[in-house]
């Protein structure tokens, strides 16, 4: 049967938001596109007729993709995963998990960046399993140390280890690692701003983690094709690519991620002529060499800030990877990227859908996978 949901917030406390989905028909909904008026020393990215008709096209296609994702869900996945899984067994477990990022971000208030490219990097190594949690060991490198890998604090991975502690403590053998990574990415984007949303629980940990496997993992130098490919062998779309991408909009990046489009980007270009040059002086200021390892706000605008800021600076030239930029190659791509940019509401539930979706990658249910009692060994 095809169905359909419609988000809503119904609560708001401190910077969390609180969305319910309430059933509905699959309707095409019409939203106005405005261009603002941000300096710029390269054109921002022309909007045509063309250009408004496929946004319109692109809000279509979500919404439908949006209705049979959530229905498929209600079916395959939900029979593995459901909202609630732990009402029974352990009833405090998002609560504690949510306290415990809490009392992180007020030390540290950038953690939650690394805590959902965390959740993110788990997902699309294996699935969503906690593999990314587990220790090297006996000569074996495991995913937390592979190289992409190492720009994630050691202190986000501290605290999974503190929320497994308390649960433990609450829930002997109960809460998986990988649910936790799931819990905490969420609140997360609803402590910057991005809005409170149910996930599902019950992923069971898995026992193997290689370094080697993270080759799955897209790079800041992908173009188009090439992402939407990665994903697509994940089982998401093109539209979840462009909209998990603006995870960005929160957290940093470092020199080495960006240089090749600084210095000797081609035989005809010293710079990457699709970045604004404003900004690239900007950039070549803050990493002077190839060898600066320095840090570079992934959306200077709003670092700390869940928005629709990242959306609107690619629209400016101002995508700080190649992969940021590609994102508006193509004429579909660059409609979805200028609806979200034009309507943070749209953008803010469309990332909540495809969290979800991110979330069911490769699961283990049932009697697969453990229950680890310490996430970085396991049982």
């Amino acid at each position: 049967m095809l169905c359909s949901w419609q988000l809503s917030i119904t609560h708001r406390h401190l910077n969390f938001y609180t969305f319910q989905w309430r059933a509905s028909q699959c309707v095409h909904t019409t939203i106005p596109i405005n261009r603002g008026s941000i300096p710029s020393t390269l054109p921002p990215i022309p909007i045509s007729n063309k250009l408004r008709e496929a946004t319109m096209a692109v809000l279509a296609s979500i919404v439908v993709y949006s209705c049979m994702a959530l229905c498929l869900m209600s079916g395959a996945v939900a029979a593995q995963l459901r909202v609630g899984f732990y009402s029974q067994t352990c009833p405090t477990a998002e609560t504690l998990i949510r306290q415990t990022f809490i009392d992180a971000v007020q030390q540290t208030d950038d953690i939650g960046a690394d805590l959902l490219r965390m959740h993110f990097h788990d997902c699309f190594v294996r699935g969503c399993d906690g593999s990314v949690l587990i220790a090297s060991a006996n000569g074996n490198t495991a995913e937390k140390d592979a190289e992409i890998n190492q720009t994630i604090e050691e202190e986000a991975f501290q605290v999974v280890d503190n929320a497994k502690a308390k649960l433990e403590a609450a829930c002997p053998g109960v809460v998986s690692c990988a649910d936790i990574l799931a819990f905490i990415a969420r609140d997360s984007v609803a402590h910057y701003g991005g809005g409170f949303y149910d996930v599902p629980g019950g992923r069971r940990d898995g026992r193997i983690s290689l370094a080697s496997d993270t080759s799955e993992l897209p790079g800041p130098d992908l173009r188009l094709v090439q992402l939407t490919q990665i994903f697509a062998r994940k089982g998401l779309t093109q539209s979840d690519m462009i909209t998990l991408s603006g995870a960005h909009t929160i957290g940093i990046a470092h020199c080495p991620a960006i240089t090749s489009r600084l210095y000797n980007f081609s035989s005809s270009s010293a710079v990457d002529p699709t970045l604004d040059p404003a900004y690239a002086v900007q950039l070549q200021q803050q990493c002077p060499t190839a060898g600066s390892n320095t840090e570079v706000p992934m959306d200077p605008p709003s670092e700390l800030g869940f928005d629709n800021s990242y959306y609107q600076g690619i629209l400016r030239h101002r995508g700080l990877f190649t992969s940021d930029q590609t994102l508006v190659s193509t004429p579909a791509a660059a409609a979805q990227v200028n609806l979200f940019a034009s309507n943070s509401a749209v953008f803010t539930s469309s990332f909540a859908l495809a969290m979800v979706r991110m979330g069911s990658i490769g699961v283990l249910t049932g009697s697969n996978g453990e229950i680890r009692t310490n996430c970085r060994v396991p049982n």
